[in-house]
């Protein structure tokens, strides 16, 4: 008689600085693409969980913002996701790209120093780099943080991403599974739309316009062969408005044109979609605006 395996089960979250590689890690352990990944700082404003399902265990993954010292509500906002992703983990996974040495802030790193459950450091971005850099990272982590085993990882080339998942699934404690087997992500549908168009605006705007915009999608009907959805960017600036809509409306339509691909891959089927543009004044600094848009009192 085959022996039963006990079922594991635990919440696993990535923190670091920005543009460490932590959505690209999410979206490497889970296999969708459930985090937006750019260049740009800040990208990830929420804190997304990916959940990922075998026979005998469930890895709930928290994808949270980057590290920063915070400038408006907004980022408090942010960093309370933070915050919470170090009062509820099983096991953190501590994000550096090789050659960083610092982390943005103090409170933080005693945080992990003193971490009552298991810590991992991660040296992601290892094949950007040579091998003596690699010996002077691990060096420098197992200094700065002790109690913490070190990973050497490429994220993006899914360089070391096997061993890693199976030592995660080592360390998760005993545990019935906390949501369905077959769930991929605690987030709405609606919540990946604006993240696809938010992805978008990344890419092709610059300076400030990309960090003064918010999503709304306002509907989202499903047909058996096609989802119709109607979504507001909002701009904190009537300059921004014109920006964001382009000459003759060209940036917006592409834009949405982009957006509409990566949905069709992502939900398996056609997509319409209508882009509008509102302004919102000053909506980062607006304790009901970021309470609207789910950036107050989120939670697990």
């Amino acid at each position: 008689m085959k022996e039963k395996v006990e079922h594991k089960a635990g919440f696993v979250n990535i923190v670091g600085n920005p543009n460490v590689g932590k959505s690209t890690l999410m979206n490497a352990l889970v296999g969708e693409r459930l985090s937006i990944i750019t260049s740009k700082a800040q990208t990830t404003r929420h804190r997304i969980l990916g959940i990922v399902n075998g026979e005998d265990f469930q890895m709930v993954l928290s994808d949270t913002p980057g590290i920063i010292k915070p400038a408006y509500k907004l980022q408090e906002s942010m960093m309370e996701f933070v915050k919470n992703a170090f009062e509820d983990a099983d096991c953190i996974l501590y994000m550096v790209e090789l050659g960083e040495k610092e982390l943005k802030n103090e409170a933080f790193e005693k945080r992990l120093t003193y971490a009552e459950v298991p810590v991992i450091v991660l040296i992601n971005k290892i094949d950007k780099g040579q091998a003596s850099q690699l010996e002077e990272a691990v060096e420098h982590w197992k200094e700065r943080l002790p109690n913490a085993e070190i990973f050497a990882i490429s994220a993006l080339e899914n360089f070391g991403v096997p061993q890693l998942m199976a030592r995660i699934v080592e360390i998760l404690p005993a545990s019935p599974a906390f949501y369905p087997k077959d769930a991929l992500t605690d987030k709405p549908e609606r919540f990946f739309v604006n993240e696809s168009i938010r992805e978008k605006i990344l890419i092709h705007y610059k300076k400030e316009i990309p960090y003064s915009v918010e999503i709304d999608t306002e509907e989202f009907f499903e047909d058996e062969d096609i989802i119709r959805i109607r979504s507001v960017i909002m701009v904190e600036r009537e300059t921004q408005k014109g920006i964001i809509i382009g000459h003759k409306g060209a940036a917006i339509k592409r834009v949405g044109t982009e957006a509409r691909k990566d949905l069709q891959k992502f939900f398996g089927k056609q997509v319409h979609i209508e882009l509008y543009v509102k302004v919102n004044k000053n909506w980062r600094s607006n304790e009901k605006q970021l309470r609207r848009f789910g950036y107050k009192g989120e939670n697990k």
